[in-house]
């Protein structure tokens, strides 16, 4: 740790070392001791000189210091055992002292040439009040002025990863008034580099230039373009592993991230052999990437033949039914509606070939699952735009099923890889789909799967973007409308089980009633608004996201799952207080000891009345 750094010049200069037992994290049997990086150090009283007639004496010029790694095993059993049969190392002490921030590490460090002298490290910003001014981008349709992209932590799956969220620009937190927000490393925003993580195994991802967070550092290179030898030494493992002989700290702190040994001459010609092109410009198949290109079941890969990216197999992962479901609900990603967007050219192919699937999107956001109002039931919508897309879109590559086209067997792949195998696509939808998005989508789902509590009874997916208090009445009055006056109609008819969906239609009309007028507990409530600028009814903003404004839906009342309201599932979403404390200005500094808590705490679970907003609003008129 950078801030022990004087006390190990101190005891290095002064004492004399013996024995180091590295034991990392688990060194103890107690679970009350989980987290802590442990070692084990012998050492004397005076330097080697003055002990040099002494029981311990040694070389006086050039005193060892013997080390023991165990860190590797995960229990303190494990550990105790490797004790008595690892190997034993041995470092002159006094050499300690030339390591970058008199570190004591078992290896001799080359420190000739490190990492530092072609490269520099830089933090991410700090966001305060994150939940106010962080998104995930699929929380709103289109990045609009108000926000800016957001790189975060990387997963180090690909070449480019962490491109989740999105950000409130720097001329809206000023115009909110927020003033904990942190910016730091502006002078590298544009730039190319590598964005790390600081944490545990420090996942890495090529830098696209954007502002990123404190979760973050980005390695950027000096003039001359060392960007693919150092993206070749990071991802060969070398680089962590150099890291972690100078620090074993759960978090690195950025700066000693470039403290490191750096072989320019070995690493430039691996990147030589792995990059002769550079570094491929971004691409993912993730939907949850702001730079994904659309596509149900379009591929972008790393060719290793060719060094650069290409079309790849068509993609029957579980994510593809999820996409063509956004597609059909209306859904676009940023890529699509961003034509500035850096994007590798097979991405942007995809991207182009996205157009042809638009007349399939639903135009008003909802579809229902049974056939209601005219409109076909989703399963046959969907397989409508499936069949179109792998019809209308062969390969570019000339291989993978799309160069067949759509058939049954392309259908029952994407059942199995969706969990579903052997089933149809109708109860895909009714019964896995809505569950599936949420764990995808970061338990912030922007297609909402709606019923009545029944398997056969109304069951409608929604697209929240468009989902206003218009689209609502819509909803109550046209479709699930359509839906009871046929039930209806089937009483008359005596047909069975009709009057078992109406009664389940008629409560699930007087719960959406309910949300659409908005009286507490129904209400939605958003902490850094003040009571005049809270939304009425059911009227959300969508910069508010999609935590805040599902909440009437989870909290309704059942209709079936516990906790999950009537939605289809419960997604994994609390309205406990955020983290930090508000300033005194804040419209709701006050609001904490009404639940048990102090001023200034960050409350989001609290209800308003319809009378308490007018009232506001009233006054302010």
């Amino acid at each position: 740790m950078t801030s022990y750094k004087k006390f190990r010049e101190k005891l290095l200069q002064q004492d004399t070392w013996h024995l180091i037992a590295r034991l990392g994290e688990g060194g103890f049997d107690s679970s009350a001791a989980a987290g802590a990086f442990v070692a084990m150090i012998n050492l004397s009283r005076g330097s080697s000189v003055q002990q040099a007639e002494g029981l311990f004496a040694e070389r006086a010029d050039g005193h060892l210091i013997r080390g023991m790694d165990v860190s590797e095993p995960r229990t303190a059993a494990e550990k105790a055992a490797g004790l008595l049969t690892t190997e034993i190392k041995s470092v002159e002490q006094a050499k300690q002292l030339d390591n970058p921030d008199a570190v004591i590490v078992f290896q001799i460090i080359d420190a000739d040439f490190l990492l530092s002298k072609v490269a520099t490290i830089n933090y991410g910003s700090k966001p305060g009040q994150t939940d106010r001014v962080i998104r995930y981008h699929w929380e709103l349709f289109g990045i609009t002025v108000k926000w800016q992209l957001l790189e975060s932590t990387p997963s180090s799956l690909g070449h480019y990863s962490g491109k989740e969220k999105i950000c409130l620009t720097l001329d809206e937190v000023e115009k909110q008034g927020i003033t904990q927000f942190g910016i730091r490393s502006a002078d590298i925003w544009g730039k190319n580099g590598i964005i790390q993580s600081q944490i545990r195994e420090m996942p890495y991802s090529i830098y696209c230039g954007m502002l990123f967070d404190n979760n973050t550092s980005v390695l950027v290179q000096d003039e001359v373009n060392y960007l693919p030898s150092l993206f070749s030494f990071i991802k060969s493992g070398a680089y962590l592993s150099a890291v972690r002989k100078l620090n074993q700290k759960l978090d690195v702190a950025a700066h000693t991230m470039v403290k490191v040994p750096f072989d320019l001459d070995h690493w430039t010609k691996v990147a030589e052999e792995k990059y002769p092109n550079g570094l491929p410009k971004p691409y993912s198949n993730d939907p949850t990437q702001w730079i994904f290109h659309g596509h149900p079941y379009g591929s972008v890969v790393w060719d290793e033949k060719t060094k650069w990216t290409a079309h790849g197999s068509l993609r029957t992962d579980d994510t593809v039914l999820q996409v063509a479901v956004a597609r059909l609900l209306g859904y676009r990603w940023p890529a699509e509606q961003d034509t500035e967007m850096e994007l590798a050219d097979e991405q942007r192919e995809w991207v182009n070939r996205c157009e042809t699937l638009l007349p399939f999107a639903d135009e008003d956001g909802i579809v229902c699952i049974p056939p209601v109002r005219g409109e076909a039931a989703a399963a046959d919508r969907l397989l409508n735009l499936l069949a179109a897309a792998y019809n209308l879109h062969p390969s570019p590559s000339g291989r993978g099923a799309g160069g067949e086209g759509w058939s049954n067997d392309i259908l029952a792949e994407l059942l199995k890889n969706a969990s579903h195998a052997g089933k149809s696509l109708e109860t895909w939808l009714r019964d896995k789909f809505f569950a599936q998005h949420c764990k995808l989508f970061q338990n912030r789902p922007f297609i909402w799967h709606i019923w009545d509590g029944l398997r056969d009874g109304f069951s409608v997916l929604i697209n929240y973007h468009k989902f206003d208090a218009k689209l609502m009445e819509s909803l109550i009055y046209l479709y699930l409308g359509d839906w009871i006056t046929r039930q209806k109609q089937d009483i008359a008819a005596g047909i069975d089980g009709a009057e078992e969906k109406l009664a389940a239609a008629e409560n699930l009309k007087k719960k959406l009633e309910l949300i659409k007028k908005g009286e507490a507990p129904h209400d939605i409530f958003v902490r850094w608004k003040p009571l005049q600028e809270q939304p009425i009814g059911w009227n959300p903003d969508l910069n508010d996201g999609v935590r805040l404004n599902i909440r009437p839906f989870m909290t309704v009342g059942n209709v079936k799952k516990k906790g999950a309201g009537i939605l289809h599932d419960k997604p994994n979403i609390k309205w406990n207080k955020d983290r930090g404390k508000d300033v005194e200005t804040a419209p709701w500094y006050h609001l904490g000891p009404e639940y048990g808590g102090k001023e200034g705490d960050r409350i989001n679970d609290h209800h308003l009345t319809l009378a308490e907003k007018l009232t506001a609003r009233k006054n302010i008129e």
